[in-house]
C-alpha cells in the first residue's frame, strides 16, 4: 500500500487467502486508500504463470512471503529481466548475504544486489535472465523441496 500511494503507480497485491484479500479490497476502497491497487487471490506459483502477470512486473515486493529459497523461486517468474526483487529481512540477518546462496539464485534468474540493514532490513536481487519454464513449480512444491537452505 505504501509504494501505491508513494509512487502513485498501479501494483498488484496477492495472497493466497481469501480473508486477507478481502481485507486489502475493502482498505483500497475506504476514503483517502491510494489509487491503482489490484487484489488478487490466489498462490504465487500458479499466478506467476498467468499471461497477464508471468514476465509483467519492473518491481517485485515480499515481507513475510516464507524462507528464501521460496521467495525467490516463487517471485522471479513474475519479473521481467532487470526487474527488482525486494524482500524483507529479519533483523538478526547476516550482513553478507548468506541467506541468498549465488548458485541457486543464479538457476532462477536472479541476482543478489545487496543486503542493506538500516532501520529495517532487506535485500535487493536483479533479475538478469528469463525464467525457465520449470520454475515455479508446482503449488507446495518449492516450500516442500526449497532449492536451497539457509543458516
Amino acid at each position: 500500500m505504501l509504494l501505491l500511494e508513494e509512487w502513485s503507480t498501479h501494483g498488484v497485491l496477492l495472497d493466497s487467502m481469501i480473508r486477507r484479500t478481502d481485507f486489502l479490497r475493502e482498505v483500497l476502497e475506504w476514503a483517502g486508500a491510494p489509487r491503482g491497487g489490484t487484489v488478487v487471490t490466489g498462490r504465487a506459483e500458479d499466478l506467476a504463470r498467468l499471461p497477464d502477470f508471468d514476465g509483467a512486473f519492473d518491481l517485485v515486493t515480499a515481507r513475510s512471503f516464507g524462507p528464501p529459497a521460496v521467495t525467490a523461486e516463487c517471485a522471479t517468474r513474475f519479473l521481467q529481466p532487470g526487474g527488482v526483487l525486494l524482500v524483507s529481512e529479519p533483523p538478526d540477518a547476516e550482513r553478507e548475504g548468506a541467506r541468498w546462496p549465488s548458485t541457486p539464485l543464479d538457476e532462477l534468474g536472479l541476482r543478489l544486489v545487496a543486503v542493506e540493514h538500516a532501520t529495517f532490513s532487506f535485500a535487493v536481487m536483479e533479475k538478469f535472465a528469463a525464467t525457465e519454464a520449470r520454475f515455479p513449480r508446482r503449488s507446495g512444491v518449492p516450500s516442500k523441496r526449497p532449492l536451497f537452505s539457509t543458516p
